[in-house]
């Protein structure tokens, strides 16, 4: 007999301005009889201004597995959860992918709803035209694993986009600046939707001596976009050998690792700009 489970909602809570909740999202908190929370003692304010009654269990990054069986148990025995992290969207570089995960395994309904997200938020007014955007989420802690992992996105052609810490801003700029190249435009958003919102464009060069002019800079909670990697000549070059190499059939790894040593350019690269255009 198949067993029957009441719903999972994933829940986007505010940002910071609490006038940001949605009218359904508002309508899942007052009704379900849980709420599993990153941060109770965060979120219990909320549920006090919303008026709901649902009773709260933590369900951080610390105990992820072990909350997704309490909430198993709940869903089960017909009670309906909502899961919501501290700010904006729960999993997006916040915990909830391994409860989602093993609700879903189950069996049970798992029913996103839309909502506050720092990521959008910033893309919507970073004025950046890059034809794609992909979103990295918080950056190594430690310097060396950091540079490593720009240096595997310093040739996409895409906005980067990276949360990070006040407390880690200023190393985190000038590792951007180290191995992105200081030409490139970073935009930095700070305390979204928040009374000390700010959004500021600038040449990534010259972005840790701006944040170092006023320490009220370096404050609160950060979205960093960065501008794509521009085509130079070498690029366009590479592309045409690549594409003529297409053109005669050639398998994509091997396309891309030929016109690489023809030309010089990132295999890595070639190889996902030859995927985009065998589709």
């Amino acid at each position: 007999m198949t067993k029957e489970f009441a719903p999972l909602y994933v829940v986007p809570t505010p940002l910071g301005n609490l006038k940001d909740i949605s009218e359904r999202c508002r309508e899942v908190l007052t009704q379900v009889a849980w709420v599993a929370a990153e941060d109770t003692r965060h979120s219990g304010p909320l549920l006090k201004h919303l008026g709901s009654r649902a009773r709260l269990l933590a369900a951080h990054e610390h105990n992820e597995v072990e909350a997704a069986g309490q909430i198993l148990a709940k869903l089960e025995a017909g009670e309906a959860v909502a899961l919501v992290s501290d700010a904006g969207t729960p999993a997006i570089s916040d915990p909830g992918a391994r409860i989602v995960a093993r609700v879903r395994e189950a069996g049970a309904k798992v029913i996103p709803l839309p909502g506050p997200c720092a990521a959008t938020t910033a893309l919507s007014a970073a004025g950046l035209d890059d034809a794609h955007w992909l979103f990295y989420g918080f950056l190594p802690v430690k310097a060396g694993q950091r540079q490593k992992a720009l240096e595997a996105l310093r040739e996409l052609p895409y906005t980067l986009v990276f949360y990070e810490a006040p407390h880690r801003v200023l190393e985190t700029v000038t590792d951007l600046a180290q191995v992105l190249g200081g030409e490139r435009t970073l935009v930095i958003g700070r305390e979204l939707t928040k009374l000390f919102e700010s959004i500021h464009s600038l040449p990534l060069g010259e972005a840790l001596e701006w944040l170092q002019g006023d320490p009220n800079r370096q404050k609160g909670e950060f979205v960093l976009l960065v501008s794509g990697c521009q085509a130079t000549g070498n690029d366009a070059e590479a592309e045409r050998v690549l594409s003529l190499l297409l053109d005669e059939g050639l398998p994509v790894k091997q396309a891309a690792k030929l016109a690489s040593a023809i030309t010089g350019a990132a295999k890595n690269a070639l190889y996902d700009r030859a995927l985009e255009l065998k589709r």
